[in-house]
């Protein structure tokens, strides 16, 4: 099937079930009107719709109607002809009944995919933990960027939601071992299940820690793990069996009430180390509203954690938007 930046570009957007908006749509107008035949919308047709993954991994009946209608408007305005593909993918999405769960693909560089199950509301059961925010794109991308971060190490991921960010890591960066964790009861039970969805198994507790010895050969598959963890009641002493080499978060920090809970499990974590050693740390967040950016960074100077702002990279791999900046701040315990 030929391939494009153009194709490459709806099929990634599509699979990860991106705003319609951000679709190269002008793009492809342009395509359409140097075009005699439909073989650039049945390939676009076949790396979204009628993608493999989407077929075992559908993204939502409305939203696939929704790109279905669009790409019929662009077909009729630039060919008289009609595609028959096209009415068909429509007519039989439009006999699908909708679901309060959808599927968004990512696809790595190995050749590998991740897929999660999501739910179709930012906010469901009172939490906004069951969809993948952009800032979780935006650490995957750098962790995937610098594998030796992870690679042979025990990972701790605060927060973890749905779990893009530690499949991913998982899958990309070999740690030794990944223990996923989140407060919420319900995103706790969706992050299981998309952990088994992509092919890993979890370890039952976490009653032991795992120390990486450098001399331990990098396994294909970490240990996985998936804790409830409530950053304001856990104890030193229930922190102390994980004793993380990494400790990672992805966009935590929405609402200022929570910057003196994380700060606070941070400070938890570096205390119950073992060999006084501290964990690397990396936070990434959108900066949504600046006075929360400046409020954490003054916390933590008042209770002496250093951060140091990683360098930006450029968006490669993963389709998220850059309407507001993304940063990764390296804490300093």
């Amino acid at each position: 099937m030929a391939s494009s930046p153009l194709i490459d570009g709806f099929e990634r957007r599509f699979l990860a079930a991106r705003p319609l908006p951000s679709f190269p749509w002008r793009s492809l107008e342009e395509k359409l009107k140097n075009s005699l035949d439909s073989e650039l919308l049945l390939n676009i047709l076949k790396k979204t719709v009628l993608h493999p993954l989407c077929v075992k991994h559908p993204p939502s009946v409305k939203y696939t109607q929704c790109f279905l209608s669009e790409l019929i408007k662009k077909h009729e305005t630039a060919h008289t002809e009609p595609l028959d593909e096209l009415y068909d993918a429509l007519a039989e999405i439009l006999s699908a009944e909708e679901s309060t769960q959808c599927h968004r693909s990512y696809l790595l560089p190995s050749g590998n995919s991740v897929s999660l199950s999501e739910s179709t509301a930012i906010i469901s059961q009172g939490t906004t933990g069951l969809v993948t925010w952009d800032a979780a794109l935006y650490l995957a991308e750098w962790a995937i960027e610098n594998p030796a971060a992870f690679s042979n190490r025990t990972v701790l991921e605060l927060g973890s939601g749905v779990g893009f960010t530690g499949l991913a890591i998982c899958k990309m960066c070999h740690p030794k071992a990944y223990v996923f964790s989140d407060c919420h009861s319900q995103v706790l039970q969706q992050l299981k299940g998309n952990i088994l969805l992509n092919g890993f198994l979890l370890k039952p507790d976490f009653t032991a820690p795992l120390q990486p010895s450098n001399n331990t050969p990098v396994s294909p598959k970490p240990t996985v793990t998936a804790v409830q963890l409530d950053w304001d009641l856990v104890t030193t002493e229930q922190l102390s069996v994980f004793q993380p080499d990494v400790v990672i978060a992805a966009d935590v920090l929405y609402d200022p009430e929570i910057i003196l809970s994380l700060i606070g499990v941070l400070q938890k974590l570096s205390a119950c180390l073992e060999d006084q050693r501290s964990p690397e740390i990396y936070i990434a967040f959108t900066i949504r509203n600046p006075d929360t950016y400046q409020l954490f960074k003054m916390e933590l100077s008042r209770v002496g954690i250093g951060w140091q702002k990683l360098p930006s990279h450029n968006q490669k791999l993963f389709p998220y938007e850059k309407h507001s900046e993304m940063v990764i701040l390296r804490l300093l315990v």
